[in-house]
Parts: C-alpha cells; sequence; structure tokens
C-alpha cells in the first residue's frame, strides 16, 4: 500500500447465507443441528467487487440509498464483519462511530457512563476527568449527568455520545448519520467539528443522506448502489447522481401510487397539458387532473385539493357553482378537467378528490390519498418556500 494512503479497499465482495428454514424453539434447532447437511440456503450478494481508496488526510464520503450496502462495507471497514473475498488494508489506528451510544449501560448515570466509555477509547480515568466538564458542555446536560441514562431522550443520548466520541484518538475516523439525529443546535455543533478535522487534515469517511454536507466537507466521495460502486469522484459529481438514482425510485414509487388510485368508480390521473401522463412538474408548469367515472355513480359534482405529502392542505376547490359541471351533468358525459398553474416549491404533493351529489353533504366516493407528483426545484426560482405568492417591493413615501 502506498504511504499515502489510509484505507485500501480492493475487489472486496461480502455473501451472507440466508436459511430457508428459520427454527424458533430449542427442539426446532437440535433437529436443525442433525440435518444440518439437508438445510438449504439462499445466498444474498451485499458487496460486489467493491474498489478505493482513502488517502490519508482526506475526507471521504460514502453515499448510496438504503440496502444499496453500506452498512455492510463499513462493518467490513472496521474489522466487525471480514469480506468473503477481497482486502481491506488500513494504515493507523482506526475508530468507527457507525452507531453513536454502542456501549453504554442505560442503568448508569451520564457521569459513570463517560468514564465507562472513555475506558472502552482507551482513556485513563486521569484523562477523562480533565475532559469531563469540555463533554457535558459540548452535549449541553450538565444538569442531567447524575440521572440514570434510561431516563435520557435519545437526542440527549446522541449527544452525549458524540461528544465523547470526538475526543478519541484516532488517525482514521467513521462517522454514520451523524447529523441525522439531535436538534439543530446540536447538527451545527458537528459542523464546527467536520470544519475542525478538515482544517486539521483528519482523516474522516462521513456516511451520509445529506448531499449538502458531503458538497462542504468532502474532497471525495463513493457512491454505491445495488452492491456496487457505481463512481468515486468529486463531490458535486457523486452528489447529483445521488439525487437522480432517488429520484427514479420516487418516480417508480409515484407511478405505482397513482395506478392504484385509478381503481374504483370514480378515478383521477395527473397529466400534463396535452393529456400525457406525467409525475413530476417544474415551478409554474400546468398541472391537468382529469376525471372519470362510471354511470353507476349518479355524479354532479367534484371536489379535489392540493396537499403536501406532509397531509396539509393548500388548496381546495369544487363544481357546486360550476355552470359548466351542469352542462357536463345534464349531457351524460363521464368525465371532466380541472388545470391548475403550480405556483408551489419543490416537493412532494398529492391530490384528495371526492364525488358528490347536489351539494357537498352527499358524498358518493372520497380518495383521500389520490395520484402524486414532484414539484422539481427550477435554477430560475427567485423565491423560497412552499408557494409563491404575488408580492411586489416598492418605495414608501414616509
Amino acid at each position: 500500500m502506498q504511504d499515502d494512503i489510509a484505507v485500501q479497499v480492493e475487489h472486496v465482495s461480502k455473501t451472507f447465507k440466508l436459511p430457508h428454514e428459520k427454527q424458533t424453539s430449542i427442539k426446532g434447532a437440535l433437529i436443525g443441528a442433525l440435518r444440518r447437511g439437508n438445510r438449504s440456503f439462499e445466498r444474498q450478494q451485499v458487496l460486489d467487487d467493491v474498489t478505493f481508496d482513502v488517502k490519508k488526510g482526506e475526507f471521504f464520503g460514502i453515499v448510496g440509498r438504503n440496502g444499496s450496502g453500506k452498512s455492510t462495507l463499513l462493518k467490513i471497514l472496521s474489522g466487525i464483519y471480514q469480506p468473503t473475498t477481497g482486502s481491506v488494508q488500513v494504515s493507523g489506528k482506526l475508530i468507527p462511530f457507525i452507531e453513536l451510544g454502542v456501549g453504554f449501560n442505560y442503568e448508569l448515570t451520564g457521569r459513570e457512563n463517560v468514564y465507562l466509555n472513555g475506558a472502552l477509547l482507551g482513556f485513563n480515568r486521569t484523562e477523562m476527568q480533565a475532559m469531563y466538564d469540555e463533554i457535558v458542555d459540548f452535549a449541553e446536560i450538565e444538569r442531567f449527568m447524575d440521572q440514570k441514562l434510561k431516563n435520557y431522550s435519545s437526542g440527549m443520548q446522541v449527544r452525549l455520545a458524540f461528544s465523547i466520541a470526538i475526543r478519541a484518538r484516532s488517525d482514521i475516523l467513521i462517522l454514520d448519520e451523524v447529523l441525522a439525529v439531535g436538534d439543530e443546535s446540536f447538527q451545527q455543533k458537528c459542523i464546527d467539528v467536520f470544519e475542525q478535522y478538515k482544517a486539521q487534515k483528519k482523516t474522516v469517511i462521513l456516511v451520509t443522506h445529506d448531499m449538502a454536507s458531503v458538497n462542504r466537507f468532502c474532497s471525495r466521495a463513493l457512491l454505491i448502489d445495488n452492491s456496487k460502486v457505481v463512481e468515486v469522484g468529486k463531490p458535486a459529481k457523486i452528489a447529483d447522481m445521488y439525487t437522480k438514482l432517488n429520484q427514479q425510485q420516487i418516480d417508480k414509487q409515484t407511478e405505482s401510487r397513482n395506478e392504484l388510485a385509478e381503481a374504483g368508480s370514480f378515478q383521477a390521473k395527473i397529466t400534463d397539458t396535452s393529456g400525457r401522463p406525467v409525475t413530476s412538474f417544474r415551478t409554474d408548469d400546468n398541472l391537468n387532473i382529469s376525471f372519470a367515472w362510471t354511470d353507476k355513480l349518479k355524479l354532479q359534482n367534484i371536489g379535489a385539493a392540493i396537499m403536501k405529502e406532509t397531509g396539509e392542505m393548500l388548496y381546495g376547490v369544487n363544481t357546486l357553482e360550476l355552470d359548466s359541471m351542469k352542462d357536463v351533468v345534464a349531457t351524460g358525459r363521464r368525465s371532466f378537467d380541472l388545470s391548475i398553474k403550480l405556483n408551489l416549491g419543490p416537493g412532494r404533493y398529492y391530490v384528495m378528490y371526492g364525488a358528490f351529489g347536489a351539494d357537498r353533504h352527499q358524498s358518493l366516493e372520497f380518495h383521500d390519498k389520490g395520484p402524486s407528483f414532484i414539484v422539481k426545484k427550477d435554477s430560475t426560482m427567485d423565491w423560497e418556500g412552499i408557494v409563491n405568492l404575488e408580492a411586489d417591493w416598492h418605495g414608501s413615501d414616509k
């Protein structure tokens, strides 16, 4: 291995054996042991020919969707798992923080856990006493230190664990999803620590779903998907590739959900202005919702709403006072369209819709989770938020 390389991974693959028969009793386990030669397994390829290196002093990012193989790769780098094939070489002392708080004893106080974790990291009691006040101050939980850890909130536990972890004496540090937990204040402290590591040229491997952190801190990054390395390169390129992978998955889920929304007597489809089914739009695009219903549904009115993915209604409208809808009913037509200009910010949204009789109290069929769609960020946007409201900057005569 070259002198400037901290971690070298060469052609690493990892396969797990998954037994087809699960034993849930002692008797079943004993019988299974006697029949070991006849047991069948399914082989699961978790990593497939993974090769990359991390240079000394490099802030290296590893990104990938859930289930891509990141966690297994980290455990191999940390020595928890051995690769099925391939090799991993590490130059220096590597300390992994794959799961903050591992080693905590919930029956001990916060104070006792500080000393316990310090011992696990190789510090003696005198060294821990010297850094105790800094650890507690960073975690911001001074008045809780004599309470048992089981009474801490998850956020308090993470703050304490991270505060201890960053004191570790190591040549290489692995951090997994640190920014996914804790409040905004704690996350800012994590960012400050990352800035220090970067300035000190410390070798750090950061595993995260936060592409802003990848772009901000990493000098290089690796994208893994379906057990294989897709690419190793500049953070901006890797972040863009990761975002596109996620978008493809979101589009598939959206299309699947929209197909389900088309079942029943009353259906709704999302299309563009030409009538082509679509699932993604840009801000200020026109969204068209095509409604159709069967003869058996004695529909007289339609109600529809645009909902944020988290459940808040952004806009609702109905046909109760619409003369053109009355004409549709009178002529026996079984379809009607609604066009909406999407003055919305980037995000995921869905349509809630229902069929009604002569008034809103005569509900005939209701879909609380109809077809969904994505609004993508537009590079020309000069505003932020969920919705684009009319605004006018002007001077005052006062």
